[in-house]
């Protein structure tokens, strides 16, 4: 999850917490959340190309959009996000469509050991940039840590250069930077059905494990 729009001035990791998101949620102002699966994960599970349905972790899963999506393409969901009240819509949506999907609140750098090479594939949506930028690194091997050997990270990155955040930008070069120790990260293209407000700044990365 991130905001459309940088904060006015920057915020350190300590109030990037549970509160802080759970706020937006109860104030009704979550501009991250499209209230639909984000159209080019639409497109890449309607794509011939698609990969194979797998156990698959949603970080930042939010009300569950992404997830739901997954999930109704045969893949075996946990989404885990910070905001009890989008958990609790994100499960009740999933029961009522009787979708194999399961959500959890926590915070996505707690998950190990517990989830430790427990997913095919980890997906990625506005949580890389919700975080703090110091947290970056950090992001980088949780992710590894819950791939099994031969997973994947399937993500939509939102590379912008505005000032200040959440939501906080990133180059592709920065971003290659980051994944490049652990991933294959050559396969970063411009995605072209973006929401209006994210045109030409979106890139769809599909980063298996790098095979050592």
């Amino acid at each position: 999850m991130c905001l459309d729009q940088p904060s006015p001035t920057p915020l350190s990791t300590t109030e990037l917490n549970p509160e802080f998101w759970e706020q937006r949620y109860q104030e009704g102002t979550p501009r991250w959340d499209l209230g639909q699966p984000a159209p080019p994960f639409v497109s890449l599970l309607k794509d011939p190309g698609a990969p194979a349905a797998g156990q698959t972790a949603v970080l930042g899963a939010g009300r569950g959009h992404d997830a739901l999506w997954f999930a109704e393409h045969g893949f075996e969901v946990v989404g885990f996000d910070f905001a009890p009240s989008a958990i609790a819509t994100a499960t009740t949506t999933a029961q009522q469509r009787g979708l194999p999907a399961k959500f959890l609140q926590r915070n996505i750098f707690e998950l190990s050991p517990e989830f430790d090479q427990a997913f095919d594939y980890v997906v990625e949506h506005t949580c890389f940039c919700a975080i703090a930028p110091d947290q970056r690194p950090d992001y980088v091997q949780t992710v590894r840590k819950l791939l099994k050997p031969q997973g994947e990270l399937i993500a939509i990155f939102w590379a912008h250069d505005r000032p200040n955040g959440p939501p906080f930008g990133a180059t592709l070069a920065e971003i290659r930077q980051l994944f490049a120790p652990e991933f294959d990260v050559s396969a970063l293209t411009p995605i072209s059905n973006s929401p209006p407000n994210r045109e030409n700044e979106e890139y769809l990365a599909r980063f298996p494990v790098k095979l050592k």
